[in-house]
């Protein structure tokens, strides 16, 4: 199961805690997007695994992973994810673009994330991206949905960080 990282205090940028963030849609690779993990065995070949099973699907893990953790990490209790009702009512949209969730067993879990900041009412847009590739200590796939949670939450910190700078570029005169 993908489950969102417990945060420390000195982890917490504290940005906003009435801040109020829709996000999504989240979209996600086709491969991807099936109730079975997908491991990656060379450059050109991958493996469904039959016998090894998300809790639940991805397209909607995911964005409530991702939501979780940003609370978390911004100090706020009004994160909401599409379609959760609230979501396309908030100030600030966030829409993701999640382009790579790929993992070998025994060697990394990778996610390469695009994303878009927008305020309510405002046509100006933010947009950053990350690349981040987490360890997979051994060949189980309890260690590649381990890894993934770390790669969700290193996903969540660089939302963050684009969210919180765009934030404070918007209360600057």
């Amino acid at each position: 199961m993908l489950n969102s990282v417990v945060v420390t205090g000195k982890e917490r940028p504290h940005l906003a805690p009435n801040l109020s963030v829709g996000l999504g849609p989240i979209t996600l690779p086709e491969m991807i997007d099936r109730p079975q993990l997908v491991v990656r065995t060379n450059t050109n070949r991958v493996v469904v695994a039959d016998t090894h099973r998300w809790a639940g699907l991805l397209k909607n893990e995911i964005p409530r992973v991702i939501a979780e953790n940003l609370s978390r990490i911004l100090g706020s209790t009004n994160i909401r994810y599409y379609p959760q009702h609230g979501s396309d009512t908030a100030e600030t949209r966030i829409y993701v673009d999640i382009q790579r969730f790929e993992s070998v067993l025994g060697k990394a879990a990778t996610i390469d994330a695009i994303w878009t900041i927008q305020r309510a009412g405002s046509t100006g847009r933010q947009t950053d991206s990350v690349h981040v590739q987490e360890s997979v200590p051994d060949e189980s796939y309890d260690a590649v949905v381990a890894a993934y949670g770390r790669a969700v939450f290193a996903v969540s910190q660089a939302i963050a960080s684009t969210l919180q700078a765009a934030e404070a570029a918007s209360s600057t005169p």
